[in-house]
C-alpha cells in the first residue's frame, strides 16, 4: 500500500511512509514495522522510472511486461494471443491496474438514462441505460430503491446486444442469472416489450439476489446445465458463463493472481457444458447468447468453434448489425470483443447463435 501511494497517487513520501508504518505496527508489530519503514525510504529514493530502467534488460517481452505492469505471465501470453501488438498489449496491461469509476445503469420502465444524467451522472457513449458516477453509487434513491443499479457498461452491452437480437422471440431465459445485473436489465427490456422473462442461478443466496431486481418473470434455482429438467424451451437464451475474469481485473485486481491458467481446463469443461445447455431449451429459430468476461481464446473464440462443431444444428450470428454505431474495434470476427483500453469498458466477450434444426 506504501509503494502504491508512493508511486501511484503521488502521496508525499512522509504522508505515505507515516501512514504504511503506522498501518504495520498495527498489524505486525513494532519490529515489523520499524522493517517498513526502512523498507520505503530506500523505495522512495528513487523514481518509480528509476526503479523501472532494469526491466529494459529482460529480453523477453513477455516477462518484461508481467513485471512491469504486475501480471502473471500467462495473463500476458493471452492478451498477445488476441492484441498480437506489443505497444497495445501494454495499454492494455496499464488499463487493468486503473480503478473503474462507477457506472450506473437505468432499468427500463423503472428508471431513465436521463434521469441518471440529471442526478450528475455521464451518459455513456455505447450503452442507452448507462451513466458514469464518481460518487457512491450506493448514495442515490433511484438505487436504494431498485429503479437502478450499478452495472460496467460492457456488460450494459452484452445485454443490450442479446435483447436487439431476441426481439423476435417470446420467451427469454437468463441460464446463469445471478447475481442479477445483466437479468435486472434484460428482464427490464423484456418487460417493456411484452416478452416473458425466465432467470436461472444454481445459487440460492445469489438467487435471492436476482429476485430481488428482476423486473417480471419466474426465478429458478438450479445447475444451468441440468435446465432442460424444467421440460421447457426458449426463444432466446443467453449464458454469461462463470469465466477466469481476467477481462474485469481492474475491478478485481487480486484475481489475477488467484486465477491460475491450469483453472482453464475445469472452466472451459464447464464453459461447454452450459453452452450446450442453453442450445438444448432453445426453439428452432431462436436465438443464443454466449458471454464471458475475459478475452481468453479458450473461453471465447475456442467456445464458439467447438460449439458450432458440435451442433450442426445452429449456426453463429454476426453481431455486428446490433452494435451501436460510434462503437469501433469491437468486433471478432462475428462476435463482439470489448477492451478496457480501447472503450473504456470490461473486456466483455459476446457470441450470438441462430438454431436453425
Amino acid at each position: 500500500l506504501g509503494v502504491h501511494q508512493l508511486f501511484e497517487m503521488r502521496v508525499p513520501t512522509h504522508a505515505a511512509v507515516s501512514a504504511t508504518v503506522e498501518l504495520a505496527r498495527k498489524v505486525v508489530g513494532e519490529a515489523k514495522a520499524s522493517y517498513v519503514n526502512a523498507l520505503l525510504r530506500k523505495v522512495s529514493a528513487k523514481t518509480l522510472e528509476q526503479w523501472l530502467e532494469p526491466l529494459a534488460t529482460i529480453e523477453d517481452r513477455i516477462a518484461q511486461l508481467a513485471v512491469r505492469y504486475s501480471h502473471p505471465e500467462w495473463i500476458v501470453s493471452a492478451y498477445f494471443d488476441l492484441l498480437r501488438e506489443s505497444d497495445e498489449v501494454a495499454l492494455a496491461l496499464a488499463a487493468n491496474n486503473i480503478p473503474a469509476v462507477p457506472t450506473l445503469v437505468a432499468w427500463p420502465g423503472r428508471s431513465t438514462q436521463q434521469e441518471l444524467v440529471d442526478l450528475g451522472g455521464i451518459a455513456t457513449p455505447y450503452s442507452p441505460y448507462g451513466a458514469s458516477s464518481p460518487s457512491m453509487p450506493g448514495d442515490l434513491d433511484l438505487i436504494r430503491t431498485r429503479y437502478a443499479g450499478v452495472q460496467d457498461e460492457g456488460s450494459q452491452l452484452v445485454a443490450h446486444v442479446f435483447a436487439q437480437a431476441a426481439q423476435a422471440q417470446q420467451s427469454w431465459l437468463d441460464l446463469c442469472a445471478g447475481p442479477g445485473g445483466k437479468a435486472a436489465l434484460i428482464s427490464s427490456i423484456a418487460a417493456e416489450t411484452d416478452k416473458s422473462f425466465t432467470a436461472n442461478e444454481i445459487s440460492d443466496v445469489r438467487a435471492n439476489l436476482v429476485e430481488q431486481v428482476v423486473a417480471k418473470g419466474r426465478v429458478w434455482v438450479g445447475d444451468g446445465r441440468a435446465i432442460a429438467d424444467h421440460d421447457e424451451m426458449f426463444g432466446a437464451v443467453i449464458a454469461d458463463v462463470p469465466c477466469t475474469g481476467i477481462g474485469a481485473l481492474r475491478r478485481r485486481p487480486e484475481v489475477r493472481w488467484r486465477r491460475k491458467a491450469s483453472d482453464l481446463a475445469g472452466l472451459s469443461q464447464l464453459q461447454g457444458e452450459l453452452l450446450d445447455s442453453a442450445i438444448g431449451v432453445t426453439e428452432v429459430g431462436g436465438v443464443i447468447a454466449y458471454a464471458t468476461c475475459s478475452p481468453h481464446l479458450a473461453e471465447t473464440k475456442v467456445q464458439v468453434n467447438s460449439a458450432l462443431k458440435r451442433h450442426p444444428g445452429i449456426s453463429q450470428i454476426d453481431v455486428a448489425p446490433y452494435l451501436p454505431a460510434n462503437l469501433q474495434g469491437a468486433t471478432s470476427g462475428q462476435s463482439m470483443q470489448l477492451w478496457t483500453h480501447r472503450h473504456g469498458t470490461d473486456a466483455m466477450f459476446l457470441a450470438l447463435f441462430r438454431r436453425v434444426s
